[in-house]
């Protein structure tokens, strides 16, 4: 199984197009709720505070978001997965497929994207530096 990545603008138009699909950020609860958020994304953490753990029952989380959705399709349900730059939601989405989930994507350059010369992320990539809808607490 390959996990195929979307950029952040071919992320959002997927989601426009396909609304049956469910956008995943898996970035810890500080990250989702204070950096900010895609709108209409749901939180399961992939890795989250105190111990910085790897959740064991990520995939599970994810099937139980999926059921509270009236559109939803089971594990057939198109699932994309954003984390701060890629990274984390690349070894999240693997985990997704091997738990039996048919159409599974990256979010490339995540929601803040990477570091540039100063070490300044939302700079040069991810969701909110292409101007696609966010919000915060």
């Amino acid at each position: 199984m390959i996990l195929e990545s979307m950029d952040p603008q071919q992320s959002y138009a997927f989601l426009q197009q396909n609304p049956q699909a469910i956008l995943i950020d898996c970035r810890s609860s500080m990250e989702f709720l204070f950096v900010g958020h895609p709108i209409g994304a749901i939180h399961v953490a992939w890795i989250d505070e105190p111990d910085w753990e790897i959740n064991p029952n990520f995939a599970i989380e994810v099937r139980k978001a999926l059921q509270s959705r009236p559109t939803s399709s089971g594990d057939e349900t198109p699932v994309l997965v954003i984390c701060r730059s890629g990274k984390r939601s690349l070894d999240a989405g693997k985990v997704l497929l091997q738990a039996g989930f048919t159409t599974v994507y990256n979010v490339a350059e995540g929601f803040e994207g990477e570091r540039n010369e100063k070490h300044q992320r939302s700079t040069v990539g991810g969701w909110r530096f292409h101007g696609l809808p966010w919000e915060q607490c």
